[in-house]
């Protein structure tokens, strides 16, 4: 794939063919080595109709469906501008919620073992059923109308958690109706769970701050321990994406719209169509952010026992949405729908979208590294390219088959322990998927997020426990 490099961290790859727009990717050359197939995902990304402004890559660029992940793209609904399911992914509203702990490492050391093994047993994960809240059929309508708010009202959570959540906790414009029968067989006994793949609840120690004013703001001090957890809509959200592939894929013909890959499928945003993708995918994102509020309060009650900590809520956002948003394009303000697949939303200060208390701040960004290295808190900033978009995580080189058949999970579960890190895996297998080696440098990715003015960095941390899925 040709590109040229037009400015640091910022490649371009020339429009040719049916593409519409260019595409444009934030990345070091390095970072790029192994990026052949995502890039030819970017090029097909821009040719969907009524696209703006560029089909952008973030620098954890990988292969994913339809879209590559580290994909954002935004199209224009007064234009032909389409929603596309490939453009969300498969985890709808996979994302990530950091909650600081009123206690440092050497408070918590020597209970670092017993708090492991009690959130080993309460957070329940792997593939198949099992949550930490069990629903009933009216319950799970709750979540899905109003997600983070309704597990908060149904007291599983504080009035606070809802204040330092993307949205404040839901998803406007979430329609049940369109979530089948199959979906909420799936999402009702996973209300509270991790998943498996790179999903994880990581205990985590604050080793550097960049900036203390914002950090602040943010609620997070150097020498704090802190609670970070992945995971996102689960077998509902899957199941979504699944029934609105096949049903936009009948739909295109009647639209006159082609595609490259039918991974592409997609319908105009304001057709019945997208009207009920958004709809669903609203219910299935208020359905991750309730998982992440119950998987939270679970944590909260294993620090009291057993630290006699609090968990206070940094911020949750997700990484895997498609949402209507008011941007610039060429100096006229206009309303689009903005596909971030793997790429996560970073509002600068002064956003009118963001909570009085962060406002001045920016918007907390979230960016997980892998089990044996650091992760990150971004924020936002001034004029911050792809429609604010940044990174999500360090990013895949290595597919889960090839990890595990190079890796050995109890040698990898060995060599963290010596690194001080406790691991509680729920398979040998699923750790080793999950082995550091298996995904980009986080500190190159995030160096680039930042080097081609995306976000700033505010906090590094590290992992001091892991509890896998």
């Amino acid at each position: 794939m040709e590109y040229v490099e037009e400015g640091p961290y910022r490649f371009r790859i020339t429009r040719r063919g049916t593409m519409r727009v260019p595409g444009v990717v934030f990345a070091s050359r390095e970072l790029l080595r192994d990026a052949e197939m995502s890039l030819r995902q970017v090029v097909d990304v821009a040719t969907l109709p009524g696209i703006v402004g560029a089909s952008y890559a973030m620098p954890d660029v990988h292969w994913g469906y339809g879209f590559p992940i580290g994909g954002v793209a935004a199209t224009d609904p007064g234009d032909g501008g389409v929603v596309s399911p490939g453009g969300v992914g498969f985890d709808i509203s996979c994302g990530v919620r950091l909650l600081a702990a009123d206690c440092d490492r050497r408070a918590l050391q020597p209970v670092l073992h017993p708090l492991m093994d009690g959130l080993g047993r309460v957070v329940p994960r792997g593939a198949g059923p099992g949550g930490v809240w069990p629903v009933t059929g009216r319950q799970l309508e709750g979540i899905l109308r109003s997600g983070s708010r309704y597990a908060v009202e149904e007291g599983h959570g504080e009035e606070r958690d809802l204040r330092r959540c993307e949205d404040g906790g839901a998803v406007a414009d979430a329609d049940p109706d369109q979530v089948d029968r199959r979906a909420r067989e799936r999402g009702l006994g996973q209300v509270g769970s991790l998943g498996s793949g790179n999903h994880f609840l990581e205990v985590q120690l604050v080793t550097e701050v960049y900036d203390e004013s914002v950090a602040d703001a943010f609620g997070i001090t150097a020498g704090q321990v802190c609670v970070m957890i992945h995971c996102g809509s689960r077998g509902l959200g899957h199941q979504i994406c699944s029934d609105h592939v096949r049903l936009m894929e009948r739909a295109m013909a009647r639209y006159g719209i082609t595609v490259p890959d039918r991974q592409l499928a997609c319908a105009p945003v304001d057709s019945p169509e997208g009207r009920a993708y958004l709809g669903a995918m609203a219910a299935a994102a208020n359905y991750g952010r309730a998982n992440r509020q119950l998987l939270a309060e679970a944590a909260r009650g294993v620090f009291r026992r057993e630290a006699g900590a609090r968990l206070t809520l940094v911020y949750d956002v997700s990484h895997n949405l498609a949402k209507t948003e008011t941007h610039q394009v060429r100096g006229e303000p206009r309303r689009l729908c903005v596909h971030r697949k793997g790429a996560t939303r970073a509002f600068p200060p002064g956003h009118p979208e963001l909570p009085d208390d962060l406002r001045a701040a920016g918007q907390p960004v979230l960016i997980p590294g892998t089990m044996g290295t650091a992760s990150y808190v971004l924020t936002g900033v001034p004029g911050g390219g792809a429609f604010h978009s940044t990174c999500h995580g360090a990013g895949r080189v290595m597919s889960r088959h090839e990890a595990a058949r190079t890796t050995d999970g109890k040698r990898l579960r060995a060599r963290l322990e010596g690194d001080g890190i406790a691991v509680r895996p729920v398979s040998w297998r699923g750790l080793a998927e999950e082995t550091p080696e298996a995904y980009k440098d986080v500190d190159e990715v995030v160096a680039a997020s930042e080097g081609a003015g995306l976000c700033r960095k505010v906090a590094r941390l590290v992992p001091l426990g892991v509890v896998k899925g």
